[in-house]
């Protein structure tokens, strides 16, 4: 039995066709979650212009840029959108970043690429049902020595309880115990990878459940108290909670790895 995907990709391209570009990611005392991934990036990522980088489902490139304007990378995109590389490409040109588009799928036996000292996805390993797998599949593209990031949105604990009231097909299109910290050991062992770190980041993140698929009485009122919870955490007093964070209701998961 093969690795399953939970999403198809005309899903994907249905999300990259209405983005607006150019789209890139920095640091604003407006992102404070944001601002919290972001530092993971700033302080273990090496700053040297002649190393490469890829992002697996880097659609349509934010991030990458993030990553050419900080540390001087030579920009790599692997996505299977059609339209999220069209997208990918164009960002590039509008920001001025000479970087590589693949239009590939990374489970295909025909995927044939160089290998880079830095490979990383961002919401990506949860939407398969395999672990082990996509971890195997991020470093076959990553040079011995190399820096693994994996970065997924944590669904489970109280942003679960919110999901699965206001957006129970979102929930299935992911892979909760992908989520899950304590499953990473498996594939560290397995591949003998080195944590540099690893760890639930960026505090309760309300704007992660601010979706609603069935608009019922009690969904708008929770939705409601989403809205009101967006306000409170994203203002001055409440950033310093950012740094306080748990399983059970931070918003987002990253481990950094040295490969062997």
């Amino acid at each position: 039995m093969g690795i399953r995907k939970l999403t198809k990709r005309a899903y994907w391209d249905n999300c990259w066709e209405k983005i607006s570009l150019p789209v890139e990611i920095k640091k604003s005392p407006k992102t404070p979650y944001l601002n919290e991934i972001l530092s993971i990036f700033d302080k273990y990522m090496p700053k040297n212009e002649q190393l490469s980088i890829l992002e697996i489902g880097g659609a349509p490139g934010q991030y990458l840029a993030y990553m050419h304007s900080n540390f001087g990378y030579e920009v790599h995109c692997l996505d299977y959108s059609e339209i999220g590389c069209k997208k990918t490409k164009e960002n590039f040109k509008l920001l001025n970043i000479r970087g590589n588009v693949y239009q590939e799928d990374i489970f295909s036996k025909e995927l044939n690429l160089p290998s880079f000292d830095i490979v990383y996805s961002l919401g990506f390993i949860e939407h398969f049902s395999d672990l082990d797998t996509v971890i195997q599949k991020h470093l076959e593209l990553l040079k011995p020595g190399g820096i693994l990031l994996i970065g997924a949105p944590n669904l489970r604990g109280i942003n679960h309880w919110f999901l699965k009231r206001l957006a129970p097909q979102r929930l299935y299109k992911h892979n909760l115990s992908a989520m899950d910290i304590s499953n990473w050991k498996s594939f560290e062992e397995k591949f003998k990878l080195k944590p540099l770190f690893k760890g639930y980041i960026g505090g309760f993140e309300p704007g992660i459940l601010h979706t609603c698929e069935k608009k019922s009485f009690s969904n708008l009122i929770l939705l409601t108290v989403v809205k009101l919870l967006c306000f409170c955490f994203n203002s001055r007093p409440f950033r310093i909670f950012r740094r306080l964070n748990s399983k059970y209701y931070s918003g987002y998961v990253i481990g950094v790895y040295k490969k062997p």
